[in-house]
């Protein structure tokens, strides 16, 4: 089994340098393109990277541009940037490449690219520590917790969601072990990446509930001060820059079901009613949204409340299903990415008898769509 994980590693960084080019390196990772070239600040102007001719851009362009100047001290940044004061709030790991690459702009950006290569990577070596190394059902999981579309998309397009898991996954490994001002530490890093990743949180109420391990009310106060602290500061800085603005988004929440629904009738009208039920092995967004709806299911219909990581799989089926339609657009949309652990959660709390392999083929469909998108 440890040389058919070995193998499935070398699969992926296969594919991965792929997109390395003489060049411009990784950066192909990032998805620049030529009629977005005007957008950007100065400093990326001049540094050497691969645009994409005629291609529709992506929000990985902006956090990269961030890393070059995460602390905003250039006009141009934010001047040209999409949706600046949202993006700049979310500055961690747009600072993390700024340190990895020594200040030095080409190298800020191979590192942006490739921080998503080195998570995954990390993720890979934390499942194989959890899951049992010489099972056949451990193997499987492994594999189809890393190749799911929602991380394999963080990595090619060079996005936050796959470094917000990683932080996600040392949260809830500090609450199984009752750790919880280290999870609380670790929780209150990682909203400087996704404001989402609050939600997390939701894997302390075992520790919270438990007679035997119940903490005290400073030490609750405490964490909720390590869990906030870092953002309140970062929004009084962003504040001296944007004002009113700091606390802008996009369109990201709606209604509970709306935009869910919406999705499940246009893909049975797309591809079922339209097509014939085998096209759902020939469109992306009809496997990821049978997918995620198994994962929801499996994790709201079976519930485990002593066990950290279902609390926090469960808050993000929630999340998924309140997000809006403009997070489910797309081929195959933002989603898989948004609520990647749901996925991780989900996997991790499979049924060990007979129904493992059911729950495990209808909440995995997605590793389809995710190996197909970094073939392309």
């Amino acid at each position: 089994m440890l040389f058919a994980r070995l193998a499935l590693v070398a699969v992926f960084l296969a594919l991965v340098s792929r997109y390395y080019g003489p060049l411009t390196g990784f950066t192909s990772l990032i998805n620049f393109t030529e009629r977005d070239h005007r957008f950007e600040s100065q400093t990326l102007q001049r540094t050497t990277h691969h645009h994409y001719a005629g291609a529709a851009g992506y929000d990985g362009q902006f956090y990269a541009q961030l890393a070059m100047d995460p602390l905003l001290r250039e006009s141009d940044t934010d001047y040209l940037m999409d949706m600046a004061p949202f993006r700049a709030r979310r500055i961690l790991f747009s600072m993390t490449a700024y340190c990895l690459g020594l200040g030095r702009p080409a190298w800020i950006l191979q590192a942006y690219a490739l921080q998503n290569v080195l998570v995954w990577l990390l993720l890979a070596w934390w499942l194989a520590r959890r899951l049992p190394t010489g099972d056949m059902r451990g193997l499987l999981v492994w594999a189809a917790c890393l190749f799911t579309q929602g991380l394999l998309a963080s990595v090619r397009l060079a996005v936050l969601d796959g470094p917000s898991l990683l932080l996600i996954a040392l949260v809830v490994t500090a609450a199984e072990k009752g750790h919880i001002k280290t999870a609380a530490a670790v929780l209150g890093v990682s909203v400087l990446g996704r404001e989402t990743n609050i939600l997390a949180a939701a894997a302390l109420v075992p520790l919270v509930l438990a007679p035997t391990t119940r903490p005290r009310w400073w030490a609750l106060g405490a964490c909720a001060l390590l869990v906030v602290v870092p953002e309140l500061v970062w929004l009084d800085y962003l504040r001296s820059i944007y004002r009113s603005t700091v606390l802008s988004s996009g369109p990201q929440l709606g209604w509970p079901f709306v935009a869910f629904a919406a999705q499940w009738n246009r893909v049975l009208h797309g591809a079922f009613l339209t097509a014939g039920p085998d096209a759902i092995w020939r469109s992306p967004s009809a496997m990821v949204l049978v997918s995620l709806t198994a994962q929801a299911a499996g994790l709201l219909f079976r519930p485990k409340l002593r066990t950290p990581w279902w609390w926090a799989g469960a808050v993000f089926a929630l999340l998924m299903l309140t997000v809006s339609d403009h997070v489910w657009g797309g081929e195959p949309g933002a989603t898989p990415r948004v609520v990647l652990p749901m996925t991780l959660a989900f996997n991790l709390t499979l049924p060990t008898g007979r129904a493992f392999w059911p729950w495990l083929v209808a909440g995995n469909l997605t590793v389809i769509p995710g190996v197909m998108m970094l073939l392309r």
